[in-house]
């Protein structure tokens, strides 16, 4: 690193993995380093995850950071925090943790999102969003019916990257777009909505201060910074939930910008100027991680979570095998092969079903890992094609979206969604790197970096233009999918 270089520390809290990125001032990743994480399912439709694991990933990847780049530490200006969206994380008036965290893909509060939706008649209006089993109102009203007393001795309920905020600051502090995820933000006025609050049992005093991601929420402690070889009283930026500093990350921070995430999940992301919502599609309308800005996003629940799930199932080595054995289907072989939809953890956008399961339709004895492997692929397209047809945009309008993600890296799977979805499709360098380039920027951003500057696209790797001939091979294959749901929905189990 050249001598006086300002250093950004991005903390990415992820699902299967916690990430920490060092990015300099020329815009160049110095370092990227991860720590796995797993996910615990004591129950049928429960996702949850120990706030401890968490901490004990952030300092495993600092202490790395550290041993390996220590003059990188030394010139940190400032941290930016990004996370996994929608958990719960209960504390106690001591700030214990109550219970293991409630995350994103739990599916257990049906019941609670239609007493939610009852009790406030016009919630869409105020959050700009259907209650969904994974959002946060819906897990309190969950733990109101089902352990009172854990309810009872709750004090504050914190988001996952808000928790790691709240151990490296001692600052209760939460940001408008990952807060816009709890149900609780009236996102149109960016501000905490007492009404909803009041409907799950809850009020004010039970909910962090909230910041823009872009401003200060408060300094890192000494004696954290002395153990991490990082400045003392380090600045530590709002941030951003995952998507929203994901977006960042890739430069879509102006209306009309966007990208599409192959993560664990899948993302179709559209930057808009003012509070849109969609709520009678099943999109999720957000405040952006930037001041006086707001986005719109279609969510499906397994997207490359679902590659791994076929992996797995056909003992393939690992994804890029399977993905050769797909690439060397001929035309005859694909249009053959089963219809998959990709509902294995439930579905938001377009159906809001956490009881929608995976189906694989149309298997035959001919039928080998090559053809799965494809069905898989192609049912994750149809999944956000899905998402991108609930988000109205006008054929012919988008430019360019970015793809991010882990399942970014096939160009194969890249190029049928560009088919697909009928848009062009770009890869960045450092794509991967995700939420933590945001949270890096944000940083910077809070230390009083220019957005023209800070926030510009990565160095374009790959463009997918869309080929008619993939699209007419997959549309009769797409009005198959269309059908399937409706025609097994009625079979899928009934919420409890």
């Amino acid at each position: 690193m050249a001598v006086g270089m300002a250093m950004f520390l991005g903390i990415d809290l992820g699902t299967s993995e916690l990430k920490a990125l060092l990015l300099d001032e020329r815009q160049q990743i110095v370092a990227v380093v991860g720590e796995r994480l797993s996910l615990q399912s004591p129950q049928p439709l429960w996702r949850e995850q120990h706030p401890a694991d968490w901490w004990a990933a952030l300092d495993r990847a600092l202490l790395r950071l550290a041993a390996e780049q220590p003059a990188a530490m030394a010139a940190v200006q400032a941290i930016g925090l990004s996370g996994q969206m929608h958990g719960a994380v209960l504390l106690d008036a001591e700030g214990e943790v109550l219970r293991p965290a409630i995350l994103w893909n739990d599916g257990r509060s049906t019941d609670a999102c239609s007493t939610l939706e009852a009790a406030v008649p016009h919630l869409h209006a105020i959050t700009g969003n259907l209650a969904m089993p994974g959002f946060t109102a819906p897990k309190l009203g969950w733990v109101r019916a089902h352990e009172p007393a854990v309810f009872d001795r709750l004090r504050s309920v914190l988001l996952p990257k808000d928790w790691l905020r709240w151990r490296l600051t001692g600052e209760q502090v939460s940001e408008m777009s990952d807060a816009s995820g709890t149900l609780w933000l009236d996102v149109g006025r960016r501000a905490w909505s007492a009404e909803v609050l009041a409907a799950t049992g809850l009020g004010l005093g039970h909910m962090p201060r909230l910041v823009e991601g872009c401003a200060v929420s408060g300094p890192l402690s000494a004696e954290l910074a002395r153990r991490w070889g990082l400045p003392t009283a380090v600045p530590v930026a709002g941030g951003g939930g995952d998507n929203a500093a994901s977006a960042v990350g890739i430069g879509a921070v102006r209306p009309g910008q966007g990208f599409v995430s192959l993560g664990t999940s899948g993302v179709i992301f559209r930057v808009t100027g003012s509070f849109q919502p969609n709520p009678a599609a099943a999109v999720h309308s957000f405040c952006h991680a930037l001041p006086g800005t707001w986005h719109q996003m279609s969510v499906m629940l397994s997207a490359a979570s679902a590659l791994r799930w076929a992996c797995e199932l056909l003992g393939a080595t690992d994804e890029a095998t399977l993905l050769a054995q797909v690439a060397a289907l001929d035309e005859a072989g694909r249009r053959s092969a089963p219809i998959f939809l990709p509902y294995l953890n439930g579905e938001r956008t377009p159906h809001n079903n956490a009881q929608a399961q995976g189906v694989l339709f149309g298997l035959t004895a001919q039928h080998g890992a090559a053809h799965i492997g494809f069905a898989v692929i192609e049912g994750v397209a149809f999944g956000l094609r899905d998402g991108w047809a609930a988000l109205n945009v006008a054929p012919g309008t988008s430019p360019p979206l970015s793809l991010v993600g882990g399942g970014a890296r096939s160009a194969l799977w890249a190029q049928l969604i560009a088919s697909v979805l009928g848009v062009d499709l770009v890869t960045h360098d450092g794509g991967e790197a995700g939420g933590a380039l945001g949270a890096a920027r944000l940083a910077w951003l809070a230390m009083g970096g220019g957005l023209a500057t800070v926030c510009t696209a990565p160095p374009l790797r790959q463009h997918f233009q869309p080929l008619a001939a993939q699209a007419a091979l997959h549309e009769p294959r797409y009005q198959r999918f269309r059908a399937l749901y409706p025609a097994v929905q009625g079979l899928y189990p009934k919420a409890v």
